[in-house]
């Protein structure tokens, strides 16, 4: 099943029972999916965006969630910082399981075997292994330092 029909079929259920905070979050993440829908109509796209994009999408909403919560709770609106943790958790049950600081390890380390790199100039191609193969896997910001540094050493 794909995750569109996992969240639309998520949306209904929190409709029947009533919870408002889950409904919500639902129904942003189908409006950030329906507008990337859009903007790739625009570039001659047809059917609109896949997994992965969707994927990259829930990504990039639970990092923005992340800085909010970050932001609100250092100007004391625990209030506000709950209700992006429980935005976070909704948006989490769609992401595929995290990796442990050890699989990425391996997995970098794969992707430097696989690309054949060897120095610095080499990691966009170990970085673009590395995305299409662990989308919502794993955090890109902590796996690029690994990269560099094993490139590096």
């Amino acid at each position: 099943m794909d995750l569109r029909t996992k969240i639309a079929q998520a949306t209904k259920q929190a409709m029947k029972e009533k919870d408002a905070t889950r409904l919500s979050t639902l129904r942003l993440i189908n409006a950030a999916i329906k507008d990337r829908d859009i903007a790739t109509r625009g570039e001659g796209a047809e059917t609109g965006v896949g997994d992965a994009e969707v994927l990259a999408i829930l990504e990039k909403m639970v990092k923005q969630r992340r800085e909010s919560a970050k932001t609100y709770e250092e100007g004391g609106r625990l209030d506000l910082a709950e209700q992006e943790e429980a935005e976070i958790g909704v948006i989490e049950e769609f992401l595929p399981r995290r990796l442990s600081e050890t699989e990425i390890d391996a997995a970098v380390d794969a992707a430097i075997a696989e690309t054949g790199a060897n120095s610095i100039r080499d990691m966009g191609r170990v970085m673009g292994t590395l995305k299409s193969k662990y989308a919502g896997q794993m955090d890109f910001g902590a796996a690029g330092p690994k990269v560099k540094a094993r490139l590096a050493g």
